[in-house]
């Protein structure tokens, strides 16, 4: 086995061949199977100003760059926004960040930091259930959080952010988290993509309509249950991944595929320092909340999708193995 550092920039179903980056020259693979899983990126709609402007959370160094422009805020000139955020995007990523705004704003020195969460959806959390929702609520008010549902974005600068409706909200801090895309280079292949740009694969994994290629991750999308689609989560990708791995062996083996079957659903939303909410089943019955839902989201977060620390080996191959875990402990 070989590992090679590189950053693809192309694929060829036809030959079987990736094109890539390394070492500031342009190389080629071939391959007798391909596993695609470069996941899925944050949606950068053409608004004036956003990619100029605004922070996000997308990856490592998009939240490193955002935790030193708040930690610069009070080496700014004073201004109407110096210690207001604007996080657009109700989502579970837009709720998460918000929740821990104050706690960064006040730490970069704000005596009264301001906190807003909008969406374009008339509710913010409106994805996440009637149970859920008035535990979303509670939280940030008690955080502190101002919502604004039914708002879009027209433009970003460096000073706010003007609403579609003409309004403009002074904000030094804006962070985008308003939707995501498969990677870009789902593109490449020749079968239909769904709205998200994820390829159709599948219960082994293997891409609908191909031969030689399979897919996982966020990239990828199937009835994980034979009604209900796959998510883009680490709760659907990582048991994708441990499949797509052993199913391309055993292709290439001339062995029988495994298929992938996920019979329950989970969201755990982190709600900063007022704790999480849990919820279970496609409909999202409410079934743990504050202190109890956020030791769950902690062990997800800082165990559940980790790999074995110890560095063995056989327990590295073992949590490879294609099998589905059980649902995250529920406490209280």
């Amino acid at each position: 086995m070989q590992r090679i550092e590189g950053e693809v920039s192309g694929i060829d179903v036809a030959r079987r061949t990736v094109a890539y980056q390394a070492d500031g020259a342009a190389r080629t693979l071939t391959y007798d199977r391909l596993v695609f899983a470069l996941g899925s990126r944050l949606a950068h709609p053409p608004i004036p100003g956003l990619d100029r402007h605004a922070f996000d959370v997308d990856t490592h160094a998009s939240a490193e760059r955002l935790n030193a422009h708040i930690a610069g805020l009070a080496r700014r000139n004073p201004s109407p926004g110096q210690f207001t955020a604007l996080v657009v995007g109700g989502g579970l990523t837009g709720i998460e960040a918000a929740a821990e705004m104050p706690g960064k704003l006040s730490a970069a020195g704000a005596e009264s930091p301001r906190v807003i969460l909008a969406d374009h959806a008339p509710r913010i959390g409106s994805d996440m259930g009637e149970g859920a929702l008035p535990v979303i609520d509670e939280a940030l008010r008690a955080l502190g959080i101002e919502t604004r549902g039914g708002v879009s974005v027209a433009a970003v600068d460096a000073e706010g952010a003007t609403l579609a409706s003409g309004e403009w909200i002074a904000a030094a801090t804006i962070v985008w988290c308003a939707g995501m895309q498969a990677h870009p280079l789902t593109a490449q292949f020749p079968v239909g993509r769904d709205r998200l740009g994820r390829l159709p694969v599948e219960p082994s994994l293997k891409i609908k309509g191909l031969a030689a290629e399979f897919a996982a991750g966020d990239a990828a999308w199937f009835l994980v249950d034979g009604v209900h689609a796959s998510v883009m989560s680490c709760q659907h990708g990582r048991p994708m991944g441990r499949f797509a791995g052993h199913n391309v062996v055993c292709d290439l083996l001339g062995r029988p595929l495994l298929p992938l079957r996920i019979d329950w659903y989970t969201t755990i939303l982190d709600l900063g320092p007022w704790g999480a909410v849990y919820t279970e089943g496609w409909d999202r019955k409410l079934v743990s909340r504050g202190a109890d839902a956020k030791r769950t989201k902690e062990l997800i977060n800082r165990q559940r999708i980790y790999p074995p620390q110890s560095g063995d080996r056989r327990a590295i191959l073992d949590a490879a193995t294609p099998t589905v875990q059980a649902p995250p402990v529920r406490f209280g």
